[in-house]
């Protein structure tokens, strides 16, 4: 599948704004967390976009992820991104295709998330029709089975460009509170969770996400926690390729275990996301065993920790063979939880 450098740019901005690319360390440290006495569990997801880098590139089908999850992973649990559904999530004959594939196979169609119009923005006749073109996705999400769509509150298409958000933070925050709280009613309506992750702008910042969750009334609302999420701008891109956007670095990041532990007592969910691996396994961007502490310390038990993996696309779209491929990669994810998971439980 041929992309343009535009359809890359938006492509990848959508679902991987916090994409964390050569993200940088957090300085800030905090005091050991008490431990929560409960047993500490988890249920292992797969997140879709883990495969990108050939989804992109036309190696793999929508239908070929339930396939390779529960096949060649053992992963039973799924995440889909709204992109690669090629809007076929109105396509009643290929939900009910994706559907029965994925019931067969004994797997859990768990999450979509959804990268689309703004629910955030000032412009409220924009805001609305935002509100509205989610509502497909929700029926959709509830004729595969899932718990939970996933939302973004801001404009995704500013996601790698380097420039700031529109509007004031508190402006922005009033208008995410009224789009959010109008999704949330559709919500209601049909049994869907529908869930906040930290991706871009504004929302990189907890305690702005924190700010907006406080003022929404819903027993459907909640965050899904990123860790790579938390950069508030990006480097521009030097030149026009893809190798150039892949080079891009954070250049103003919030402190990743500050933000988890704030979003968490919302958290309806947690996406564990990680792009390397040392030679002991463990990830040296983000301390996987203190951020499950954090996890673990916030009383979060049971629901799902999702995968993903996007080191693949810098060894794939960005040629660094330093990266393992995306199936090596999912796969390190998964010990690396698993253990960590063991030594907390």
């Amino acid at each position: 599948m041929d992309h343009s450098r535009r359809d890359f740019i938006h492509a990848l901005s959508l679902a991987s704004a916090g994409i964390a690319l050569s993200p940088l360390l957090p300085t800030g440290l905090l005091a050991a967390p008490l431990m929560n006495p409960k047993k500490f569990t988890a249920e292992i997801s797969l997140g879709q976009f883990s495969y990108a880098s050939e989804l992109f590139a036309g190696k793999m089908t929508m239908l070929d992820f339930p396939q390779r999850a529960v096949k060649d992973l053992g992963i039973n649990a799924l995440e889909y991104v709204s992109m690669f559904f090629n809007n076929k999530h109105t396509d009643a004959a290929f939900l009910k295709e994706l559907k029965n594939l994925t019931d067969d196979l004994g797997a859990t169609n768990h999450l979509i998330m959804v990268d689309g119009e703004n629910l955030a923005s000032l412009d409220s006749a924009a805001r609305k029709k935002a509100v509205e073109s989610h509502h497909p996705w929700i029926d959709a999400a509830k004729y595969l089975g899932c718990t939970s769509i996933r939302v973004n509150l801001g404009d995704s298409t500013k996601a790698l460009s380097g420039d700031p958000e529109e509007g004031s933070a508190e402006d922005v925050a009033k208008a995410a509170v009224e789009g959010y709280s109008a999704l949330l009613e559709y919500g209601e309506k049909t049994g869907m969770n529908v869930i906040v992750e930290n991706h871009f702008g504004y929302s990189t910042d907890p305690d702005w996400l924190v700010g907006v969750m406080s003022q929404v009334k819903s027993d459907k609302k909640g965050f899904l926690p990123d860790f790579g999420n938390f950069c508030a701008q990006r480097s521009k891109p030097e030149g026009t390729g893809i190798e150039a956007l892949l080079s891009t670095t954070c250049i103003k990041e919030h402190d990743k275990y500050e933000g988890v532990a704030k979003m968490m007592p919302y958290a309806k969910g947690i996406s564990a996301k990680s792009h390397k691996f040392d030679a002991a396994g463990n990830d040296p961007e983000t301390d996987y065993r203190r951020m499950f502490e954090l996890i673990k310390a916030s009383g979060w038990t049971g629901g799902y920790i999702g995968i993903e993996y996007e080191g693949g696309l810098y060894r794939d779209m960005g040629g660094d063979t330093s990266y393992l491929s995306n199936t090596d990669g999912i796969l390190a994810m998964k010990k690396l939880i698993e253990k960590t998971l063991e030594e907390l439980g």
